[in-house]
């Protein structure tokens, strides 16, 4: 009995150790990342081991606008919302900008407009070259809008925002070092290996050093802006963060569900 005893002793540490590296490994989603002087939180993700998904309105059709209803309604599901993130922008009824696709449906179409101007005085969204998120069963993309509307790639979810901040390793040529206009921001970029790693940035910073940290510290060739200012947002239980917009909700959100 001794014998036997001992060997449940042992087995049951060990299955306790492999469920605390795993509870280990879900709060290391999230981690500080510090890129020249600047803070930011970034959440890595992988697509195709991960059940990440975009949402936006909740059984009865009103949007969740905050992260805590979104957990509630994942919870009621027998689910786990371990991280969420604004997934761009979106209007005054917090419906999105843009293309948006849940499930494999197409709520909002794409927005092919473009506002020519200075770059100080054209709403982000539409500083083109802007772009689009998406997932299919088991990767994620980035691609500019033009490029999304000519391939048509056959998606699960998609959001749509703006401007992108790298193309295929280039920033976006608006961009001006050195900048003044400074401001929190989050965005997405798909990165070396598929991951995708979410980004908001903890300090002011402007866009051409927001688009170097998906590029240059965070190895992304492709990443999206979200958002700004009081705007963007974020949830993340590890980091005791329950974001809430000064806009009295968000719009589209993602969602990373276990």
């Amino acid at each position: 009995m001794t014998w036997r005893f001992g060997w449940l002793a042992l087995a049951m540490l060990v299955a306790g150790a492999d469920g605390a590296r795993a509870e280990a490994a879900k709060a290391q989603t999230c981690a500080k990342e510090r890129f020249e002087d600047a803070d930011s939180l970034v959440c890595t993700i992988d697509p195709a081991a991960s059940d990440l998904r975009l949402f936006w309105r909740d059984r009865a059709g009103a949007p969740y606008r905050r992260f805590a209803a979104l957990s509630r309604s994942v919870e009621a599901d027998g689910g786990k919302l371990a991280f969420a993130m604004n997934a761009g922008m979106y209007q005054t009824d917090f419906s999105p900008v843009g293309l948006y696709v849940e499930n494999g449906a197409a709520l909002r179409p794409v927005e092919t407009t473009v506002i020519d101007g200075p770059p100080g005085r054209v709403p982000n969204f539409y500083k083109a070259p802007n772009g689009v998120f998406f997932l299919d069963r088991a990767s994620a993309g980035i691609l500019t809008t033009e490029a999304f509307t000519r391939k048509r790639p056959d998606v699960r979810f998609a959001t749509q925002s703006g401007p992108m901040l790298v193309i295929e390793g280039r920033l976006h040529p608006a961009f001006i070092p050195g900048s003044t206009d400074r401001t929190r921001r989050s965005g997405v970029g798909v990165c070396e290996n598929g991951q995708v790693r979410f980004a908001i940035s903890e300090t002011d910073v402007n866009f051409h050093d927001f688009a170097r940290l998906f590029r240059d510290h965070l190895a992304c060739p492709n990443a999206l802006f979200l958002d700004g200012g009081r705007g963007a947002g974020i949830y993340s239980p590890a980091f005791d963060r329950d974001d809430v917009s000064w806009h009295g909700g968000y719009g589209p959100m993602f969602g990373l569900v276990e």
